[in-house]
Order: structure tokens, then sequence, then C-alpha cells
């Protein structure tokens, strides 16, 4: 691969899929009402790739049976290292392997199924408008959702990432903490449904110099500290980009247990199925 992104390439949307989970196996072939985890993640890719055009989708993964489930989807799948450490690492390594370098990268993490596309497609759009090295969506919080969080940290402090921005909307950090902390929180929640605090939903958009400088990098004091790959960005001196959404119905950012595969299929249930019923199969 060249050393900087063709122009005329596509951009590529990267679904990292390992096999190897420590708390659940196989968990992209594992099925979610009727479709596998791998199968719904695929879908919402296409779906981005179709809204952004010009996209390319791929899984990188580190196993043949998902390799070979991918390809059943009509899915190009790359093989990347098992070592790998990171989804932004295993990402680069897709990219590298394209035959055209891709200006654009966008990872989307594997165990994500309920990401709208328009998500990812705002991600793309915002970096192909503007000049940051990264984009990744936020979500502001009302004060039940707040309320919420604070006490899901209780029995799991390390679930669930705010972040603070700049007045341009551009991070100026992410932390496992609730940030910011709120003085005279009774007359904040007087004044209006909205708390001043944004939660991180968490997939990335990269230029691919960007993607490159993290993948060459060695983690960064923070990053292993808070245990946020994105920090290494911003130690480094980097721009991240965060873009507004809603906050999402499906509250499961990812699913890492047999409990949150519970909880996603009572999801749909409960609020319907987001898979498209009429897929498109082509890129």
């Amino acid at each position: 691969m060249a050393d900087s992104a063709d122009p005329d390439a596509a951009d590529l949307i990267v679904i990292p899929a390992r096999y190897g989970s420590t708390r659940l196996p196989g968990k992209p072939l594992l099925p979610i009402a009727g479709r596998t985890l791998l199968e719904r993640v695929v879908a919402v890719a296409r779906g981005a790739a179709a809204q952004a055009g010009n996209c390319t989708v791929v899984v990188a993964t580190d196993d043949q049976r998902i390799a070979e489930h991918a390809r059943d989807l009509a899915v190009r799948a790359i093989m990347t290292p098992a070592s790998l450490d990171s989804g932004s690492a295993r990402a680069f390594a897709a990219a590298s392997a394209m035959d055209r370098a891709p200006g654009l990268v966008v990872n989307l993490q594997g165990d994500a199924p309920f990401i709208p596309p328009g998500v990812l497609a705002g991600l793309i759009e915002t970096l192909r408008a503007g000049s940051a090295d990264v984009a990744t969506p936020v979500y502001r919080l009302d004060w039940d959702r707040l309320d919420r969080l604070r006490a899901h940290k209780q029995t799991a402090p390390f679930s669930g990432t705010t972040c603070v921005r700049d007045a341009s909307g551009n991070a100026l950090w992410f932390s496992k903490t609730i940030i910011p902390a709120i003085r005279n929180e009774a007359k904040l929640r007087e004044a209006g449904p909205h708390s001043p605090v944004w939660q991180h939903l968490g997939l990335y958009g990269y230029r691919m110099a960007a993607l490159e400088w993290f993948a060459r990098s060695g983690p960064t004091p923070c990053e292993q500290l808070e245990g946020l790959e994105q920090l290494r960005f911003l130690e480094g001196g980097r721009t991240i980009a965060t873009v507004e959404v809603e906050m999402p119905q499906h509250a499961l950012s990812g699913i890492d247990t047999p409990e949150d595969l519970a909880q996603a299929e009572a999801a749909i249930a409960r609020l319907g199925d987001p898979y498209p019923q009429e897929p498109t199969l082509c890129e």
C-alpha cells in the first residue's frame, strides 16, 4: 500500500470481529433474534455506505470461521494478526491490505448491532467536510439517563464513557469518570431537561494518516490509566471532532456477555428490529 491515501479510492468501513472473546467466545457468530451478530453489524455498515456513497465495507478478523461467515454474507474478509490489541489497530491492518489506500476509515466494532447507519455516514461526512483527524459520536444525557449512568457506575465503574467538548464541538477529554463535575445541580435541573454531560458512542472515523500514526505509536499514559484508546490522539495533539447524535433507543453499546445477548433480544422485542427488511448485498 502507498504511504499516502489515494484520492480516488473509496472510503472504508472496517468491522473488526474477533472470535476469542473471554466472556463470550465466538460472539460474531452467535444469533440475536434469528440473525448473527456479524450479520446485523454488516447490515449497519452497508446502510451507512449506501448513505455516504463511495464507500466499501470489509470485515477484519483473526479467525477463519468468521471469515467464512463474512463471505456467506457477501462481504470481503481480511485476515489480521491475532496479536493486535485494539479495534483501531485491526482497522489499520485491514486498510493497509486494500489495493488502494482509503482516505477515510471508519471503525465499526463487530459487537455493535444497534448503531444507526446514519451515525456512521455522519462521521464520514464530518471528516470529508472538515479538517479533524478523527470523528466520533456523542449524545447529551437528560437527567434521567445521567441518574441511571451514575447508578450503573456504582457496580461497573469502567462502563460508560463521557466527554467534554469545546465551543466548536471538538473533544477536550474523554473519561470513564462522569465529567464535568456539576456545581449547583439542583438549579440546573430546574432550568431544563438536559444535563451538561455528553456520553460517548464508541465508534470512530479516521483520516488514514491519523490512523497510521495511531497504529505506529505506543500507548500513552492517560490512555493506559483510563483504558480509552482515543486519548492517544488527544495526548498526541490530534483533533477529534465530536458529532452530536440522538440518544440511542437500544441502550446496549456492545455485546460482551450472555446477559447482553438476552438484553439485546429483549430490546428488539420491545422496540422493534433495526435490521433492514430488504438488505442490500452489493458494495
